[in-house]
């Protein structure tokens, strides 16, 4: 498998046309391919989630991470914008939904795009990635330890969220879940609780809670990065992409 790539910044209009800046890697070969949205972190659109992008790109997919924060001005610094947006409690889930369907849109009019689309998401993006599962015609979602899926944020939180457990039953793809054993957000059994119900709507899933991680052990430039839980749990996305994502 050739590595080769093109990476750097590009925009497209984003919910209610506003401009989004983001950032796309994708593979310079001409093999049918699927798509990756992914959804940055709480703390925005940064280098290692750029990274995480061209990652994705290494292995196949072309990826995009739009800056979800776009809107807080141009011209702005991604950590400004960040800022901001966390001062008006993050982002709104109807105006996520717009932004990761036009991500999507964006990837699958792209050359040698096969029409499959996976999401992605971290922290809060995986709340975010299992919003946009029950919200678009995606064909895998990945949420990594998305917090506020079945529980409300703590008093005096920074971001406004409200649980999703009710939008369960539109759950449009195979939801592979990575989490934390020591993380309070979510918590070990707060996951369960999302287990269960979607055993009982039938829901493809696939959970796993990896012992001596806590929130952001994916993170590599965090004091929570854990290389064990990480590199296992990049295993298992490549995995499961593999097998929904091909053509």
């Amino acid at each position: 498998m050739s590595d080769a790539m093109w990476a750097g910044t590009v925009a497209f209009p984003g919910y209610e046309d506003a401009e989004l800046e983001a950032y796309l890697a994708r593979p310079l070969g001409d093999r049918p391919r699927g798509g990756v949205v992914v959804i940055h972190h709480l703390p925005g659109y940064d280098t290692a989630t750029k990274e995480i992008v061209r990652k994705f790109a290494a292995h196949g997919y072309a990826a995009v991470c739009p800056n979800l924060y776009s809107r807080e001005g141009a011209g702005v610094s991604p950590d400004d914008q960040a800022a901001a947006a966390r001062a008006k409690g993050g982002v709104p889930d109807e105006q996520l939904v717009g932004d990761v369907a036009a991500a999507s849109a964006y990837l699958n009019a792209l050359d040698h795009a096969n029409g499959k689309i996976g999401v992605i998401g971290y922290c809060s993006g995986g709340r975010q990635a299992f919003l946009a599962a029950c919200s678009l015609p995606i064909d895998a979602a990945v949420d990594c330890y998305g917090a506020f899926v079945v529980s409300n944020p703590p008093e005096g939180f920074p971001l406004k969220a409200t649980p999703l457990l009710s939008k369960a039953p539109d759950l449009s793809c195979p939801l592979l879940g990575l989490f934390g054993q020591d993380d309070a957000n979510p918590t070990p059994e707060e996951v369960a609780v999302l287990a269960a119900e979607l055993d009982k709507l039938g829901k493809e899933h696939d959970f796993h809670i990896f012992e001596g991680a806590g929130h952001a052990f994916f993170s590599t430039d965090r004091a929570a990065y854990r290389p064990a839980a990480a590199m296992e749990g990049w295993k298992k996305i490549f995995d499961f992409y593999g097998r929904h994502l091909a053509a």
